[in-house]
């Protein structure tokens, strides 16, 4: 653990919700200030489409995005970015150069499913 890193409890984690969904569309975002896609995303029969906004356009191209599932923070107050409304936090972690690669999942799993 680094020295920014502070312990949570169980419960605390427990208030994230962590669902899985599939891309159905992406495209691109030229009213964002940083370069991002729109994305649309299925997270299951509960809670729907949901929109993102995704700053992954350097490993990332709009084609390669539909049909991937992404783990997606959920409980997330929607946020308004220009003309956009991002309803939910795609996730990732950045390499080295600080560019995002998406957290993904190392098989299908149905959408909606939640991170246990």
């Amino acid at each position: 653990m680094n020295a920014s890193s502070e312990l949570i409890s169980w419960a605390d984690f427990e208030r994230i919700d962590l669902r899985v969904g599939t891309i159905l569309e992406a495209r691109e975002f030229p009213q964002a200030r940083k370069p991002a896609y729109q994305l649309l995303i299925d997270l299951g029969p509960e809670l729907g489409t949901k929109r993102s906004s995704a700053q992954i356009t350097h490993h990332y191209q709009p084609a390669d995005l539909v049909g991937r599932q992404v783990l997606c923070v959920v409980n997330f107050p929607v946020k308004q970015i220009g003309p956009f409304r991002s309803e939910v936090l795609v996730t990732g972690a950045p390499d080295a150069a600080g560019h995002i690669v998406l957290a993904t999942l190392a098989a299908a799993v149905p959408n909606g499913s939640r991170l246990a």
